[in-house]
């Protein structure tokens, strides 16, 4: 059969529609969906089903690279900078010292254990040392996995800053072994200038989106979107070509304009984890299209001791000895130690030795790839169960039917809120004008069996309704009172229409 451009289009959507199928049946299976994407990957390589031919290590380091910025500025773009605020330092000890001491310890272990040489152990320990941002957003924002406090947001900020640490590790031992006689020393001062660069220059574009966003006007609604997409490539561009790290400054910039008053940031915000997914899927996809399951059989033995050493040692000795300064309970550094999730950034690592022409470059690509698999397997199935375990699994919120299908505005002080009539709800029976609302609470929309409609004035409450009120905060709980029975708040004075 001849390949035509049309039977590559065919190709691309099926890979792409049996990733999202999948995806819906990862969530039933408490699997993870990078491990889905990544098996859709290897089954359409070559040596799969699908004999896709695909060994350009390069070429997969791209766009892992440029998938990675996407997800990365994604990520901050959906951070509150309240919810990090109270754990900013913890969050970048464990970006940074963490990161150095995993890497040491398997390093360590690779040498010892599996006959590395130091350098070519340590290398293998700086590539998978960081955690994965993809992996971990995209299994602590799922229903199972929600956690009590200030953890999904230390462990996200954890995710989406400790990568500039583990390239510059992985490109410092790169030219120490290509170029005998370097010092690693030589890092340090290069670490310090990614990370301040990185830094700067990500706030500094995350200001200049935000400044034309609001500013320009643009005719059409739909130019936004690929104003941002613009801003994401330039900022990680402009900041590595400056010297500075364009992981760390796709994701200071997202957080920046999540935070700020920006003109149709919610629909922004929806785009952008759109294409936070897409980008997953691509990137999944063409690392697993870069793997021959044949070579993995000689990994098996030495990934399967690597990875539980990574799993059960050396993140846990890590994150209790980074976090000793913080007075955390111990149920919670242990669920922090737990959720040490590898997945696409230590895949795209292990190419920068191929692409390099490392020694023994192929083995460590083999052997971190049946790492991030062990990884996904355990961590990804495991943190809901570890979760409530350890007490700290927080209660999963009510499936809502109306609100979702409504925008307000995150940087106004109104919200949503929707309530259903209970059977003993003293607003069962009543008129819509006769539940004494509070001015500022309106109603938007009702359910009344499968009928969606705006209730008026003389619209009858009755048992099993869904209400959708827009209230501001102070106000919720006076609307609940009102409808539900329930005790009168304190200190809330609110006008009856």
């Amino acid at each position: 059969m001849i390949l035509t451009l049309e039977l590559m289009l065919v190709g691309i959507a099926l890979l792409f529609l049996i990733s999202i199928v999948a995806n819906k049946f990862s969530e039933r299976l408490g699997v993870p969906a990078l491990l889905i994407f990544l098996v859709v990957g290897m089954l359409a390589g070559s040596e799969g089903p699908g004999g896709i031919p695909f060994d350009d290590p390069a070429i997969a380091q791209i766009i892992g690279i440029i998938a990675l910025a996407y997800i990365l500025f994604s990520g901050g773009l959906d951070t509150r900078w309240e919810q990090i605020q109270p754990i900013l330092w913890p969050g970048i000890a464990l970006s940074t010292v963490g990161v150095v001491l995993t890497a040491t310890m398997l390093g360590g272990f690779a040498v010892l254990v599996l006959g590395f040489s130091p350098l070519t152990g340590l290398l293998l320990g700086a590539v998978v040392a960081s955690t994965d941002a993809a992996a971990v957003f995209s299994v602590l924002r799922t229903a199972r996995a929600r956690l009590q406090g200030n953890l999904r947001p230390l462990l996200e900020l954890e995710s989406g800053s400790n990568d500039p640490v583990a390239v510059l590790l992985t490109i410092g031992i790169i030219g120490v072994i290509l170029a005998p006689g370097t010092s690693l020393l030589a890092v340090v001062p290069m670490f310090v200038q990614q990370m301040a660069v990185g830094g700067l220059l990500g706030y500094g574009m995350g200001q200049a989106v935000i400044f034309l966003i609001n500013r320009l006007k643009l005719e059409f609604e739909g130019l936004y979107p690929v104003l941002s997409l613009t801003m994401v490539l330039l900022t990680y561009g402009l900041t590595a070509t400056l010297g500075g790290n364009g992981f760390l400054a796709v994701y200071v910039a997202g957080l920046v304009m999540g935070n700020s008053i920006v003109v149709h940031k919610k629909s922004l915000i929806r785009f952008h984890d759109g294409i936070a997914w897409l980008m997953q899927i691509v990137m999944f996809l063409a690392l697993g299209l870069l793997v021959f399951p044949s070579q993995l059989v000689s990994a098996v033995v030495p990934g399967l001791l690597a990875a539980l050493f990574l799993i059960l040692i050396a993140r846990p000795v890590a994150v209790l000895i980074t976090l000793l300064p913080w007075k955390m309970p111990v149920n919670e550094k242990v669920l922090v130690s737990w959720v040490g999730l590898r997945g696409a950034v230590p895949i795209i690592l292990a190419t920068y030795p191929l692409v390099a022409g490392v020694p023994n470059a192929e083995l460590i690509f083999n052997i971190v790839f049946f790492i991030v698999l062990v990884s996904a397997l355990v961590h990804g199935t495991s943190i809901p169960s570890v979760a409530r375990w350890l007490g700290l699994a927080a209660p999963l919120e009510e499936t809502r039917k109306l609100s979702r299908e409504f925008d307000v505005d995150p940087d106004t002080p109104s919200q949503l809120l929707e309530l259903v009539i209970p059977p003993d709800a003293p607003a069962a029976g009543k008129q819509v004008v006769d539940l004494g609302l509070p001015k500022g609470a309106l109603i938007i929309l009702m359910q009344k069996g499968d009928e969606r409609f705006v209730p008026g004035g003389s619209t009858i409450i009755e048992i099993g309704d869904t209400l959708l009120f827009l209230t501001t905060g102070d106000l919720a709980d006076v609307v609940r009172t009102r409808l539900l029975c329930r005790e009168e708040p304190p200190n809330v004075s609110a006008t009856d229409t």
